[in-house]
């Protein structure tokens, strides 16, 4: 399912629930991250929910992140991973989207063979936990190792707009082993100056707009910010804007 050598852009939308899914489709997205709970930066999906999502027209791949925060995981949230992982292979999804850290700042390399394990063949994407490192071109080094097709990074910023040297450098690092795919909000108004970037083929965003209607929720504690919800449209317009780039 690797696309790390397409010619022409590829749009990756993250979304968290089933309204999200056939918004991206609809929209023109390329794969799915399939999500839930994107306002603390996305977990694990349901199992359900991977299971509704196989039988989308587009590929999709499953974020395994057990809870919200960082990185460093016990023993027990390896395991728990690995059965997301297993979880998400028997749905018949395409892929899944991991990553953990040690307490040193590095990536584990223990616990992400151990989820590849789990992966038994599906493909992978290594997440934002290459954001937090302390030397992102020595994760990258490592991700290439371990055989992922790409890399989901903001070039360690809060915004991939700020991180866009970063990134730069890792796309020119990786020399056209892995894709580098830029995430942390790309939108249609900036998504040329990340295909600009020689080797960018790929572009991973929410397009997503605020639920407005919904500050009863927030008032109440359902939710602890202002519901966001893929738009069709706004997956439209950034599809629109990458295929005009595309080869």
């Amino acid at each position: 399912m690797s696309r790390k050598h397409a010619s022409t852009p590829l749009l990756e939308i993250c979304i968290d629930d089933i309204a999200g899914l056939d918004a991206a489709v609809t929209g023109g997205a390329d794969r799915i991250e399939l999500c839930s709970a994107l306002g603390s930066g996305g977990l694990t999906p349901s199992r359900g929910f991977m299971a509704a999502a196989a039988l989308a027209p587009i590929p999709v791949y499953a974020l395994i992140r057990p809870r919200a925060g960082g990185f460093l995981y016990s023993e027990a949230e390896v395991s728990v991973m690995e059965a997301d992982v297993a979880a998400a292979r028997e749905a018949g999804l395409a892929g899944v989207v991991i990553g953990a850290t040690t307490a040193d700042g590095t990536l584990d390399r223990h616990a992400i063979r151990r989820l590849i394990g789990a992966a038994e063949g599906l493909d992978l994407t290594l997440h934002r936990a290459i954001d937090v490192v302390s030397d992102m071109d020595a994760a990258l080094d490592l991700a290439i190792e371990l055989g992922f097709s790409r890399v989901l990074t903001s070039g360690g910023a809060r915004h991939a707009e700020e991180g866009i040297d970063i990134i730069a450098r890792l796309v020119e690092r990786s020399a056209g082993t892995i894709s580098i795919m830029p995430g942390g909000g790309v939108r249609p108004e900036n998504a040329a100056r990340f295909l600009a970037i020689p080797g960018v083929t790929e572009l991973h965003a929410s397009c997503s707009r605020a639920d407005v209607g919904t500050e009863r929720l927030v008032e109440l504690g359902f939710s602890s910010e202002m519901p966001r919800r893929t738009d069709a449209e706004i997956v439209r317009k950034l599809k629109t804007e990458i295929s005009a780039r595309g080869g």
